[in-house]
């Protein structure tokens, strides 16, 4: 434990010395009039009228396509009812992408929860795509050499890389690379103890014990108050986005800052920087500019719209 610490320690301070005083602090500002990429897809046998497309993941495959990779959730299919669902763009500027069908369903046989499918997001690192994913109890990995077709990474016959323990429910992870480590963040409530948490790694493999980064304050006190992590790092700042409130005409994200991206604020709102009205954001910088995915307001879709960044 005091090596992990130690480890923590290490990236904070260099971090804060390297920062510089002249950093400007900017605030995300949405842009423009939202775009349509993907609605509640047919799934067959599965499909459900009170499905509904949530935490989702998006990237650029190896032949250019964007890809999207959605939790969906109140499905027929047996277990948590959760399943992953697929569509391919040609530009991130188009809508209505085309979708390719059910991808994961959750493999009892490797580990998984069957019907647990929560929240892919895709990272590239040394020429290769990697999916991390919840399975309703453990964050998971998968791999690709394209960018489309996704296969188990599975140690000692399992594809779980590491939990918060049975009743913790650790999702939605999301990674950044900070020097030599990567952060992964995701949510988890072990022992009752929600909030948003952090593990870092050098090999994507092995990873360390988990420290909490972010929860209480006006965040609130629930569970569900600290879902989808995700995390940017502009300039010298790191910027933490996280859902309060997933409900149609209630959707609120919060938005934190800090010069540490270990440390967001435990029920302390020092770091709060705003609020933006939706649910389940995925940041895409593609040719300069700053994209904001999100859920359509209704639950019924996946959206994308223009982010600026404005000092204020």
């Amino acid at each position: 434990m005091r090596i992990v610490l130690a480890s923590f320690l290490v990236t904070a301070l260099t971090l804060l010395a390297t920062r510089g005083e002249d950093a400007p602090e900017l605030v995300p500002e949405i842009s423009g009039d939202w775009w349509t990429i993907a609605g509640n897809p047919d799934l067959g046998k599965w499909t459900s009228p009170e499905q509904e497309p949530v935490d989702f993941g998006i990237w650029r495959a190896q032949d250019g396509t964007w890809q999207l990779w959605s939790c969906i959730r109140h499905t027929k299919h047996p277990g948590p009812t959760r399943v992953f669902h697929r569509w391919e763009g040609e530009s991130l500027t188009s809508p209505d992408w085309t979708p390719r069908g059910i991808t994961f369903r959750g493999d009892g046989a490797v580990g998984e929860t069957v019907g647990g499918m929560q929240a892919p997001h895709v990272i590239r690192h040394e020429d290769e795509w990697k999916m991390f994913y919840g399975d309703y109890r453990h964050i998971c990995l998968a791999t690709s050499s394209d960018g489309k077709t996704f296969e188990r990474h599975l140690h000692q016959g399992v594809s779980g890389l590491f939990g918060e323990g049975p009743r913790g429910h650790a999702r939605d992870p999301m990674l950044i690379q900070v020097g030599p480590r990567w952060h992964c963040y995701y949510s988890a409530h072990p022992d009752g103890r929600h909030g948003i948490w952090l593990r870092t790694s050098e090999n994507l493999i092995d990873w360390s014990d988990s420290i909490r980064v972010m929860t209480g304050g006006q965040a609130g006190e629930e569970w569900w108050n600290f879902e989808c992590p995700h995390v940017v790092r502009i300039g010298g700042w790191f910027y933490l986005f996280h859902t309060q409130n997933y409900k149609p005409g209630e959707q609120q994200t919060s938005v934190y800052r800090s010069a540490d991206p270990t440390w967001f604020g435990i029920d302390n709102d020092a770091n709060f920087v705003t609020h933006l009205p939706v649910a389940a954001p995925e940041l895409v910088q593609h040719e300069g500019q700053w994209y904001l995915a999100a859920l359509d307001s209704d639950l019924e879709g996946i959206r994308v719209v223009r982010l600026n960044w404005v000092e204020k």
